[in-house]
């Protein structure tokens, strides 16, 4: 038996997973923003209780907002701060009683879909996490890259690629201390933002996006700006990468008008004659990432 866990900026699922992928038993609790000690409780009392339910000790996977960086075997990178720093394997290691196994939540994203989800008859596979934070997976023949200082696919955390003067003037601090990252553009607190900027009022970016489907001016031209913003964010990585399909997740991925609007959008980035890449929404939901983490075990292992 495998357990995977996602453990999100704001919500930590747990998933008991059978020998065949098939789902045992799942969980799913709000994450304790700010206190890393109850985040340690949160992870091991989802164990308990996917073990108790499902009957059993299982391995235990877990994606995470950060990565542990191979130079000092602490998490580094996560959006959800209160994390890096912290030797986060070694303490649930520690905890749980048992090896734990740690990949960057939008790895274990892009892994699952690129298995059996959106991506799975692709070899090369972007996963896209845009959610509270931007994040990216890439997988290579069913093999995530992972890269020498663990950041490979960490696309969020460059600057927007050709903007205008507005932008320029509106370039907004990220929380990795640099302003302008696309993360702060096309998250869903950046799609919020954006629509307060203009109109005033503080929306989520679903709530935004439904006022566009019933005709809000001011709704439809953030969509607009987002679209444009991913689809140029987008170009940088095809343009390097060259994927054969884009696999996009998290709350901002829900959106439907982009899967509309960004084929017109990335030829005139791209650096091709034509844009073949496909960019789709996943097939597994909210539970690519910790279905992903739950692979992290090779089928061999106990």
């Amino acid at each position: 038996m495998r357990i995977g866990i996602d453990l999100g900026g704001t919500k930590t699922e747990g998933i008991a997973l059978g020998p065949d992928g098939r789902e045992l038993a799942r969980r799913r609790l709000p994450t304790p923003r700010g206190d890393y000690d109850a985040t340690l409780d949160c992870i091991s009392g989802i164990v308990a209780e996917l073990e108790a339910e499902a009957g059993g000790q299982a391995t235990v996977g877990v994606a995470t907002p950060g990565a542990i960086s191979p130079a000092t075997g602490l998490l580094k990178n996560a959006n959800s701060t209160w994390l890096n720093g912290k030797p986060l394997d070694r303490d649930l290691s520690k905890r749980l009683g048992r090896e734990v196994r740690l990949a960057n939540d939008a790895n274990c994203f892009a892994l699952s879909e690129a298995a059996d989800g959106a991506g799975k008859d692709h070899r090369v596979v972007f996963g896209v996490i845009l959610g509270t934070g931007v994040g990216g997976g890439i997988v290579i023949g069913g093999e995530v890259l992972t890269g020498s200082h663990a950041i490979a696919g960490e696309w969020g955390h460059n600057p927007l690629p050709w903007p205008d003067e507005d932008e320029l003037r509106g370039a907004r601090e990220c929380f990795c201390g640099k302003r302008g990252c696309i993360e702060t553009w096309v998250s869903g607190p950046g799609v919020a933002e954006d629509y307060r900027q203009a109109t005033g009022a503080t929306l989520s970016a679903q709530e935004i996006a439904a006022l566009s489907s019933e005709g809000d001016r001011d709704a439809r031209a953030t969509l607009t700006r987002l679209t444009d913003r991913v689809a140029r964010s987008l170009a940088t990585v095809i343009n390097i990468v060259d994927p054969g399909i884009v696999v996009l997740g998290g709350g901002v991925s829900n959106i439907s008008a982009l899967y509309d609007l960004l084929p017109a959008c990335l030829p005139s980035y791209v650096f091709s004659d034509r844009v073949d890449v496909k960019v789709v929404p996943n097939l597994h939901g909210d539970a690519s990432g910790v279905r992903g983490a739950a692979w992290l075990w090779p089928e061999q292992s106990p």
